[in-house]
């Protein structure tokens, strides 16, 4: 790690394997890339974040250590998760398109050792109109 602000050769690279990522990846998760040689801070740090899908739920795992329960902000519009914590030294924001449509009001969360889990029930993807 460097202590001064000397631009890094690697950063070309590396903001053009995330963009080549992104687009692969169909805008449904952004990728960040967290390698380099340059110095990194805690503030605004990438999360780690898992998404599982199943038949009747979308369940999320990140990775959000260092924070309190208290201190994380989650709002879901049904197709989108927006994620905000902050502690002491670190502060994580993390936006993230879901895979499929759910129920926002159905969302259950736990947050255990710097492990946030949430759970949507998926929504109905169709409803039938009466005639």
């Amino acid at each position: 790690m460097r202590d001064d602000d000397r631009d890094d050769p690697f950063d070309d690279l590396f903001s053009e394997i995330e963009r080549m990522m992104n687009e692969m990846m169909g805008g449904n998760a952004e990728f960040h890339f967290e390698g380099g040689t340059g110095s990194h801070t805690d503030s605004g740090r990438d999360v780690h974040m898992d998404i599982h899908e199943s038949d009747d739920e979308v369940r999320i795992v990140a990775d959000i250590p260092g924070v309190d329960r208290e201190d994380i902000d989650l709002q879901c519009d049904g197709t989108t998760l927006n994620l905000r914590a902050a502690g002491n030294n670190r502060e994580y924001r993390e936006r993230v398109s879901l895979p499929a449509t759910v129920d926002e009001h159905s969302a259950s969360a736990t947050y255990n050792n710097g492990v946030l889990e949430v759970v949507f029930d998926r929504a109905d993807d169709s409803t039938s109109i009466d005639i």
